[in-house]
């Protein structure tokens, strides 16, 4: 799994910080959400893929890797 924000899209609702804290943080004064890991650990893709459910905007886009990460 593989991270990508459409920044046209992103609004700073902070959806996606609210669903992966670990992943996602709204900072101030910023435009697009920043993304602390874009490749997450196993135990975080649930909590991903809530903030991309939930996210208002769609502005979240999981880019699945093939198998060894390439």
């Amino acid at each position: 799994m593989r991270i990508q924000i459409d920044a046209d899209l992103c609004q700073m609702h902070g959806v996606c910080e609210s669903e992966a804290p670990e992943v996602f943080v709204v900072e101030k004064g910023e435009t697009v959400v920043t993304v602390l890991n874009f490749t997450p650990d196993e135990d975080q893709h649930e909590a991903v893929l809530a903030a991309v459910e939930y996210c208002p905007t769609r502005a979240i886009i999981i880019v699945e890797e093939p198998a060894g990460g390439m």
